[in-house]
């Protein structure tokens, strides 16, 4: 390329020659390109967002760890949270300190247990709490408590009682009465009247029932205290309630989806006690046939026979006359009354049952399938009762 293509190819250029557009040229250009940009100003918004919210969560976890510590605090010292009363616990012979911590907590005197076994740990208490009856305000706070559980043990006399099933409230207190464990009066004022604090106590219908605690009450032989009627009554029935709430520990899940209530389950459950007592393989099926009827529009009462036999109440109990389940349960049912309740036979599709002299069930899905089987028995003199 010689001198004058270069002249011709690369022409001067002049200032005018730097106008691109109306309005637009070197000068607002750069100023343009001067401007802080805009990411700049989000960032720092950002970051002041941020800075609140570390400076928002540090606050929330120091009042968390405050509370905590103000909580723990409290819980040795037996200060706040609902304490000032007076309460009564017993502890067995033998008891852990895991069992005594679950006991205190119970009584409110402890809000955290684990924290009451990790201060016996290190105080090196453990083995040293004494078995009885103990009577205190739960105010004490961790080193009352634990000198109490030391050095007050009361050794009181005790006594083994068996509480059969199909037991009701009456039987119940005979026994106890007997035994010398409490006065009827006393035991029956706890039966009506008496503080605990279980989830189920808290459902019973009382105004419908005529014992409050009936059914609830639950069979099993007990060693019961007999140095005071009325601590001992409350300490007897307190023990029937914990029991229940053990055995049915298993099972509740399923009678929360079964469609009944816990008060309903155990005055069906009393029901099959009543009918199948003694025969425990029998109870799914006996109570498969009851909740059938209960369900069939063909039957508007159950019609079983020994729920005429109980004293009180009268048509709220009476299942040939009360429509579909009584008020509440008429006896003490055992475990596996409750657990057949629970668990009825499956497509079991029979409305009929009857027993022979020996205890036999026999069942029929119609009436007169029913009584042909009455009328065999008892021309055979097998007949016990009639369903």
């Amino acid at each position: 390329m010689d001198e004058k293509d270069l002249n011709t190819q690369y022409t001067p250029l002049n200032e005018d020659d730097f106008v691109i557009g109306e309005g637009f040229n070197i000068a607002e250009d750069e100023a343009y390109q001067s401007k802080p940009a805009k990411k700049k100003k989000r960032s720092k918004s950002h970051s002041g967002i941020k800075t609140v919210a570390w400076i928002v969560s540090i606050i929330v976890i120091s009042v968390a760890l405050a509370f905590g510590v103000i909580f723990v605090t409290a819980d040795y010292l037996g200060i706040g949270f609902g304490r000032g009363k007076d309460c009564i616990i017993e502890i067995e012979k033998g008891t852990s300190v895991v069992k005594i911590a679950e006991k205190l907590e119970e009584s409110g005197a402890v809000k955290i247990p684990i924290l009451f076994r990790v201060y016996s740990k290190l105080k090196h208490f453990e083995g040293k709490y004494k078995y009885g009856v103990y009577e205190f305000n739960n105010e004490l706070g961790y080193s009352g408590i634990a000198e109490m559980l030391m050095s007050e043990g009361a050794k009181a006399d005790s006594v083994s009682v068996t509480i059969p099933e199909m037991a009701n409230v009456d039987d119940i207190a005979k026994i106890l009465s007997e035994a010398g464990v409490c006065d009827k009066k006393d035991f029956l004022y706890e039966v009506r009247h008496g503080d605990f604090d279980f989830d189920f106590v808290k459902e019973i219908p009382e105004e419908s029932v005529y014992y409050r605690l009936e059914g609830y009450l639950f069979p099993e032989t007990y060693d019961f205290y007999c140095y005071d009627s009325k601590e001992c009554a409350h300490l007897a029935v307190f023990k029937m309630l914990s029991t229940l709430d053990e055995r049915i520990k298993p099972y509740r899940e399923d009678i929360k989806n079964s469609g009944y209530s816990f008060h309903e389950i155990m005055t069906m459950a009393s029901i099959v006690e009543l009918e199948a007592g003694g025969s425990p393989s029998e109870m799914a099926n006996v109570a498969a046939v009851f909740f059938n009827r209960l369900k069939s529009k063909d039957f508007a009462t159950l019609g079983s026979s020994p729920t005429r036999k109980y004293p009180y109440g009268n048509d709220r109990y009476n299942t040939y006359v009360c429509n579909g389940l009584p008020v509440g349960p008429l006896c003490s049912p055992g475990i596996n009354s409750i657990k057949g309740t629970v668990f009825p036979t499956k497509d079991f599709d029979y409305y009929y049952f009857v027993t022979d002299a020996s205890m036999k069930f026999y069942y029929n899905k119609t009436l007169k399938e029913h009584n042909s089987i009455i009328a065999k028995l008892k021309a055979e003199k097998n007949w016990i009762y009639e369903d």
